[in-house]
């Protein structure tokens, strides 16, 4: 699962823009838009979803799951 909370936290990361991270996942800049808007864990169609999560990680980004092994424990992101 994706948070929006992760979703902006990585981009922010990134140094990237909605735009930005449309292009490189190949989905609209709206999708991106609702997808952050999101309360919670993102809503999207499981095709977007995927885009964007390897868009992210091809980019550097690891997206930790809750209770996945880290220093700080629970949800995250951190560069690789």
């Amino acid at each position: 699962m994706l948070t929006s909370g992760q979703l902006k936290a990585a981009r922010a990361l990134l140094g990237w823009d909605q735009r930005r991270l449309a292009k490189a996942a190949g989905v609209s800049l709206p999708t991106v838009q609702r997808m952050e808007a999101s309360d919670g864990t993102v809503r999207a169609n499981v095709d977007t979803l995927v885009k964007v999560i390897d868009a992210l990680q091809s980019a550097g980004i690891e997206l930790l799951a809750e209770g996945a092994t880290s220093a700080g424990g629970g949800r995250g992101v951190r560069l690789k």
